[in-house]
């Protein structure tokens, strides 16, 4: 049995087929994924232009530098990923295995260095809720900010760590010669969501981290 049979889903009539329907169920997926953080975007925003010096002043609580140590982190971890899908459309083993462990690798930093941060945050008592501690003035309005803050990174960690379970599971298949030049489906689809959160975070770091300081 070829490995195209082995793999192919008794509901599609071919590879082809099987293909096209799990690239278009991720896609969909995205889209709602689009639209959900789409969602906090927008709420990040309206409160943002409501109290704009609030947000700058909160703003400058956050640490620029590992913020951008993580957005290097996560372009770093799109280019591997790229190059491990590439490696699997041409059949090369060994160097998907390297390229998964390599992606994996830069999101495990990623999330170290923002439970580091979260961490901090605790210590300073920026954490909105009982642990809040903050007195300023505007100490409700940055409150808001740092709701906001820890809701939109943390479901974006909370997909990084979705996207770390992912690439386990294809280190695993990878590794036991489950994808070859001829069927690669799920190493594509598995880049695309991985791209997909990178992408997000290149959007929340200059919104979090940057936009709001020049208001501070």
């Amino acid at each position: 049995m070829s490995d195209i049979a082995a793999t192919l889903a008794h509901q599609f009539d071919d590879a082809e087929q099987q293909y096209e329907a799990s690239t278009l169920g991720m896609w969909v997926f995205l889209v709602t994924e689009i639209m959900f953080f789409a969602g906090m975007f927008t709420v990040y925003v309206v409160y943002r232009s409501l109290y704009p010096e609030a947000f700058g002043h909160a703003s400058l609580h956050l640490d620029v530098l590992l913020g951008t140590i993580n957005t290097a982190v996560l372009i770093t971890s799109s280019l591997t990923m790229a190059m491990g899908v590439h490696a699997a459309q041409t059949g090369h083993r060994r160097a998907l295995v390297l390229f998964l462990l390599a992606t994996m690798a830069l999101g495990a930093v990623f999330l170290l260095i923002k439970i580091f941060e979260y961490a901090h945050k605790f210590h300073q008592g920026l954490v909105p809720g009982p642990y809040f501690s903050y007195t300023g003035a505007d100490a409700g309005q940055q409150q808001l900010f740092f709701s906001i803050y820890f809701a939109m990174t943390g479901m974006h960690a909370l997909h990084m760590i979705v996207g770390e379970g992912l690439l386990t599971w294809l280190l695993l298949a990878s590794m036991l010669g489950r994808f070859s030049r001829r069927y690669h489906t799920p190493v594509e689809v598995v880049g695309l969501y991985w791209h997909f959160v990178d992408i997000v975070w290149i959007f929340l770091f200059p919104l979090l981290y940057l936009f709001s300081r020049h208001h501070g």
